[in-house]
Parts: C-alpha cells; structure tokens; sequence
C-alpha cells in the first residue's frame, strides 16, 4: 500500500529526500514548504528548504509529503521526483547495462534508507537490513526485457520514473510499462509489476 512505512523509526538521507524538490522543477518554494510542514530540513533563503544531504530524515514524514503531492499536484509530479532520484541518491559503482542498473535499485534503495542509526546495505559485507521493502529483478542477461517488483511503501508512479530512468540511462529506447494485470499498491494491494523492454 502507498504511503504506509513498514516500520516506523526508519530514516531517509537528506540527499534522497532533495529529490522532491529536484523533481518540482519551477515549483520548488510549494515542495519546501510541504517538507518544512512535516519538519524535514530548515527555511533557506527564498523560501526554498535547506536539506543537509548527510542528515537523516523520517521516513513516515517523507512519506506523508508523497501523499500530499500525489493529492495536490498529482501523479505526474510523483513520476518527475522518481526520475531525479538516480542524480539524488547513492548508487552501487557496478552499474553497467540495463540488466544491472535496474537490480542496482534495491541496494541503493538500501543505502539511502537506515534503521536503527545503521544504514539498511553495507557494502563492505554485502548485508542487507530488512523493513523496507524491495524493488526486484527477474530476467535474462541475454534477453532485452526484464520484470521488477516492487513491493515498498513508496507511490507506483514514483517507482515507475526511477526505473525509467535507470533503464533509459543505458538504452534510451528503453520503455517500462505497469503491468496492470497484477495488484497495484494504488488499489491497496502491497507491490507493483513493471516490465522493461529495449
């Protein structure tokens, strides 16, 4: 389901929540203040939120801004936000084609969340932590296609432009598409089905 953390006292890095006013483009003094009225970063000049990228943020709170955007504004803007968040976030050093840069999202997903102070993926050890969610990966590196579900509590719309962009980032012609002949968190149901071809 959208919007609803799986855990409470899980945190966002300041970097990845930058993306929701990335993503707002010319309308960034509306996204700072939808952060700001959840108390994530602080006032900057022209009214635009100063979000320290090393800080550590709310989950639920991020999540409760999505919602507000998703009401407001509307679901494209949801999308917009998920396309930044590879120029936002952290991601793994081993992307190098479609194949990887999709299975690349659930550790960055990882790496850009924390639970109990520790951050959810070590990459020194390889573990991951788990409460979040995941964002998966099935497919055949000799094939153009591949399917990713995505069971988390972030919006479908903002999981559908993150892996747009990744994809696109190494075959532009990549096109993704929900697969709405599975459950879709926006009609309650806990993951989405998106399938990638190039």
């Amino acid at each position: 389901m959208e919007y609803v953390a799986f855990e409470s006292g899980i945190e966002v890095n300041g970097q990845t929540v930058w993306a929701i006013v990335d993503g707002f483009r010319a309308f960034k003094v509306m996204a700072s203040q939808l952060l700001l009225d959840e108390k994530i970063g602080e006032r900057g000049p022209n009214k635009v939120v100063v979000v320290r990228p090393d800080g550590w943020y709310p989950q639920e709170a991020w999540l409760r801004v999505f919602r507000e955007i998703g009401t407001r504004v509307g679901e494209a803007v949801l999308y917009q936000i998920g396309t930044v968040i590879p120029r936002n976030a952290k991601f793994p050093p081993w992307v190098q084609d479609v194949h990887s840069a999709v299975k690349s999202i659930d550790i960055a997903y990882h790496m850009n969340h924390r639970k109990g102070g520790k951050e959810m993926f070590d990459p020194a050890t390889g573990k991951m932590l788990e409460g979040i969610g995941h964002y998966g990966y099935e497919g055949d590196p000799k094939e153009k296609r591949l399917v990713s579900v995505c069971r988390n509590p972030y919006p479908c719309m903002f999981d559908w432009g993150i892996i747009t962009t990744m994809a696109r980032r190494f075959a532009p012609v990549a096109q993704v598409v929900h697969d709405d002949s599975k459950p879709c968190r926006r009609g309650g149901a806990d993951n989405c089905t998106y399938v990638v071809t190039w």
